[in-house]
């Protein structure tokens, strides 16, 4: 009988180490950074790169998250939608979307960043994915119209959508010749820092409060 007794208390101490571990697991807050080089961390290591510098941030604070760096250089708006619909998978619990720069800098027409960008924004919602949306700028060289048009749509989507946004990712960055690398357009370790804080100033509130 006194076998039965501890083998009964030895089971029950594993269900609830099981329990204890699962709560842990399920506690953690995935976040995907879905991107471009600047998320990808074009020109520096992955750990100079915001994601990884982010994570760290935020574990440090006391926050159980895992940063997922999505960043793919040389992409636009138009990959948004496939690649968010395969990162799904992983069932993030916010996505920070960070893209439409490239298509800012081709050119590109920003109704049709806006309707990319709108399409993956549905997608997350619908998916109970929270979206914070990092506003983007380009150079006045691109005319006054197009520049204001490209930087104000990105606070259209945030209004449209009652999305959390970063208003510039790259605020206190962009143009500093001292933060970016020589082609002026990525961002060097330093910068990065920088735009860690940007969009930790932004995605704090998001996440759950620390007991």
């Amino acid at each position: 009988m006194k076998y039965f007794r501890h083998l009964i208390l030895r089971l029950l101490l594993i269900i609830v180490g099981i329990i204890f571990l699962s709560g842990i697991a399920f506690a953690q807050t995935l976040i995907v950074a879905l991107g471009d080089s600047l998320t990808e961390g074009f020109g520096v290591s992955r750990e100079e790169a915001y994601p990884y510098l982010l994570e760290k941030a935020l574990l440090r604070k006391g926050y159980v998250v895992k940063v997922i760096n999505a960043g793919i250089s040389g992409s636009t708006s138009a990959s948004a939608y496939s690649r968010l619909k395969w990162y799904i998978r992983t069932k993030p619990d916010i996505v920070i979307l960070a893209l439409g720069g490239n298509d800012g800098l081709r050119g590109l027409s920003v109704e049709h960043m806006k309707k990319n960008l709108s399409k993956s924004i549905e997608l997350a919602q619908s998916e109970k994915i929270l979206v914070l949306l990092a506003g983007m700028q380009i150079p006045l060289n691109y005319g006054t119209e197009y520049t204001e048009s490209f930087r104000n749509s990105f606070h259209e989507l945030a209004k449209n959508y009652k999305l959390p946004m970063i208003p510039f990712l790259l605020k206190e960055v962009g143009g500093v010749s001292s933060l970016n690398q020589p082609d002026g357009l990525h961002p060097t370790p330093e910068g990065h820092q920088i735009i860690t804080r940007n969009v930790l100033e932004y995605l704090e509130p998001l996440l759950p409060e620390i007991n």
